[in-house]
Formats: C-alpha cells, sequence, structure tokens
C-alpha cells in the first residue's frame, strides 16, 4: 500500500506528477484502460521560447528514449499533427495506437531532425519511475536541509556505501510504519556500510517536530523546493530508492508490502557484499 500525494500538496511536489505523467493520454483511468493506451515517454516544458514543444526530460527505455528523442529537443510535429503546447502532443499521441509506428519531426542545436518512434502500451506510473531509475546513475539530490542527524551534502559523497532513500511525509500512514523498519536496518547493517536517508518534501518545522517526537535512527532532510523530490519522479508515499556504492540505482520499492521486507533486507545484503569498483568488462 502507499499515498499518493494529495492536491493539496505543495505544487513544487506536484511537478513529479507531471514528470511520472509523460505524455499522458489519460487521467484517472482503471490500470486496464492505461495500459491500452499508447505512450511516447516523454515530460515536456512549458517552455514557449521557441517553436513547438520542448522535452523537459525523456523516460529511460521508452519509446521516445529508443528513437533517440533527448532532453532540449523541441517536438514540430507528432505523425500528422503539428504541435505548439504540451496538449496538442498529447492529442496527437491519444490519436494514434499500441505498435503504430508515429514520425516526430523535431528541432536540436537549430537542426530539424525525423525520428520514427513505435509506441508501445502505457506502462503504470510505478513501473514508469522503475524504468527511468534503475540501472542508471542516481540523480543528484539539491537544497536538501538538515532537520536530523547529518544528511550528507551530495549524492556523490556516498560512493563507497550502499544508500536506502526514503521519500515519506509525516501524514504518509505507511511512512510511519515502514520508519521503524528501516531504522533497524541501519542498526543492523550501518558499520558494514548503509546509510538510510529521509527525505520530505513537507516545511521543516514541522518534519523536525515529527522526528523530535518519533525518534528516526537516521538522518531526515527537508527538499525544501522539492527539487530532489521531482528529479526522482515521485509521486507515491513512501518510496524507496536502493543506491549502489557506485552510485546507481539497483532497487525501487513504491509504497509498503510487509512481504517485500525480506526482500529489501536481502537487496541490502548483497549490495554490501559487491565491491565499490565498476565492473570489469568481460
Amino acid at each position: 500500500m502507499g499515498t499518493r500525494f494529495s492536491p493539496n500538496v505543495a505544487s513544487a511536489v506536484a511537478v513529479a506528477v507531471a514528470l511520472a505523467s509523460a505524455a499522458l493520454v489519460t487521467t484517472n483511468a482503471s490500470a486496464q484502460r492505461v495500459a491500452d493506451h499508447p505512450w511516447l515517454g516523454v515530460a515536456m516544458d512549458a517552455d514557449a521560447s521557441g517553436a513547438g514543444v520542448r522535452v523537459g526530460h525523456v523516460v529511460r527505455r521508452s519509446p521516445a528514449d529508443a528513437a533517440g528523442i533527448r532532453e532540449g529537443d523541441r517536438l514540430l510535429r507528432v505523425g500528422d499533427t503539428t504541435v505548439g503546447r504540451p496538449a496538442d502532443v498529447v492529442r496527437a499521441v491519444a490519436g494514434a495506437a499500441v505498435g503504430e509506428v508515429v514520425a516526430i519531426v523535431f528541432v536540436r542545436a537549430g537542426a530539424p531532425q525525423t525520428a520514427r518512434v513505435t509506441l508501445t502500451a502505457h506502462p503504470s506510473e510505478d513501473d514508469m519511475m522503475r524504468m527511468d531509475l534503475i540501472g542508471a546513475v542516481a540523480p543528484a539530490w539539491h537544497d536538501i536541509e538538515t532537520v536530523s542527524g547529518s544528511f550528507p551534502s551530495s549524492v556523490a559523497a556516498m560512493r563507497g556505501r550502499v544508500v536506502l532513500l526514503d521519500f515519506w511525509a509525516t501524514w504518509c500512514i505507511p511512512c510511519r510504519v515502514v520508519m521503524p523498519k528501516l531504522g533497524a536496518l541501519q542498526a543492523r547493517y550501518g558499520a558494514q556500510g548503509l546509510s538510510v536517508l529521509g527525505v520530505s518534501a513537507e516545511e521543516a518545522q514541522d518534519v523536525a517536530l515529527f522526528a523530535q517526537r518519533s525518534p528516526v535512527r537516521y538522518p531526515i532532510g527537508v527538499d525544501k523546493h522539492a527539487e530532489t523530490t521531482r528529479s526522482y519522479g515521485v509521486i507515491s508515499l513512501p518510496t524507496l530508492v536502493v543506491i549502489d556504492k557506485r552510485g546507481v540505482v539497483r532497487d525501487v520499492s513504491i509504497g509498503y508490502d510487509p512481504v517485500q521486507d525480506t526482500r529489501l533486507e536481502s537487496t541490502v545484503r548483497t549490495l554490501l557484499a559487491e565491491t565499490s569498483a565498476p565492473p570489469t568488462a568481460p
């Protein structure tokens, strides 16, 4: 079980929903109906400084990624539709079919190019996040204010340690359930190289008060502008991101399911046993 961000959460946090909903063609449809819709896999900026629609993010392993579309490209045409706003891209993708090959005209560094994109079935938001993060270098975190313990200055500073990054909120009941379990992991494996870190996008005083009343056994930081929450694509709480000694995301757990406790601990133990050096080529 997990807790989705509610409409009254800070607007900066809500941007994360836009990222994970990249080129969505549905709103609150059931999972089956979502899967029936085609997916491109881009998040679009509200940047009107040039022609077309600027790509703000491309989901890894998405149709757009496979076709070579990159962040910063400006989409001019999707199939037969000229696009000038993000809504135009959404409608154009919605009008296609799963498996259809769509020609997308875009501009990169001032030069027009064309990519042929094979649209795939729309993944769930959780699967989309896993696609985007697992196997990639962990996104940097920005403007994290320490409210409890000693939160490290950057993800790069954690190289050589296994990091379990917990995105949570004081109002999230599943988050409160999982926190003591994470504290137990920190106590059990901290000396072996595990660092559990909590990140909340709430007001610092609220998080600090919670930490005082419910002692947490690992550092807690506040994501002041929700930039880190956005960069990790978090849309459901709790979200646990496991980062290996080389700074690569190796696992993502969304929501809380007690049957996953053993799997999470097994993952931590496996990563602790790994060398921090990059794997050698065969």
